[in-house]
């Protein structure tokens, strides 16, 4: 592993609300890999609107997570955000690992966000999307059923975390039932998703 350097703080454009705190000498080539369709977000959580769109295996620059939390900066094919660090994987000595679990191990550069005016309020603390995902049979669901989810929709609750296929909801959050339809709903960090019952897996989000 390459030994960290320490760098002077680096700024880019005030509206990114991002600073580069410390790097290392490999910091421009640490790439890191989605593991799951993953919002790309214009800040480091779920109140903030997406930017984009990283597809299940697309491997993107990793600028550096921030400390004590869950978010990391990242630049996949030109598009650059904020993704949840529990769906990301590096590699470490040719095994894949977790960027959230190996941060230490992997040397990941710590960054800061600057909050700008007009940013969304912070949700409130809230149990996390429980991890790790699994794998789930993907579905597609007729369109009569976005119909219905649009003209009855539930209140948003905001939760740590990013919300992805595969993905298991709290018992403290509610869903909804979709009149003759295998899966329930709710609304998850703003977007609607499809939930099987039994397991309360996230089995289909809307975009």
């Amino acid at each position: 592993m390459m030994k960290n350097l320490t760098r002077p703080l680096l700024r880019t454009a005030a509206a990114a609300g991002f600073v580069l705190v410390a790097g290392s000498a490999a910091f421009a080539a640490m790439t890191a890999t989605t593991v799951t369709d993953l919002n790309v977000r214009a800040g480091p959580g779920p109140q903030y609107p997406t930017v984009g769109l990283a597809t299940r295996g697309s491997t993107a620059v990793l600028d550096g997570c921030i400390e004590g939390s869950k978010w990391c900066r990242i630049d996949v094919n030109g598009l650059r955000g904020w993704v949840y660090a529990q769906y990301l994987t590096s590699d470490l000595g040719g095994a894949a690992v977790v960027v959230q679990d190996r941060r230490s191990d992997l040397a990941v550069p710590v960054v800061t966000y600057e909050a700008q005016a007009g940013d969304p309020p912070m949700p409130a603390p809230g149990d996390e999307l429980l991890g790790p995902v699994e794998e789930v049979d993907p579905i597609v669901p007729p369109d009569t059923v976005r119909t219905y989810i649009t003209t009855n929709p539930g209140d948003t609750v905001y939760l740590d975390g990013e919300v992805v296929v595969g993905a298991e909801l709290p018992q403290t959050v509610e869903v909804r039932r979709v009149p003759d339809y295998t899966y329930d709903y709710a609304s998850i960090n703003g977007q609607p998703v499809l939930v099987e019952p039994a397991t309360r897996r996230i089995v289909y989000v809307y975009r």
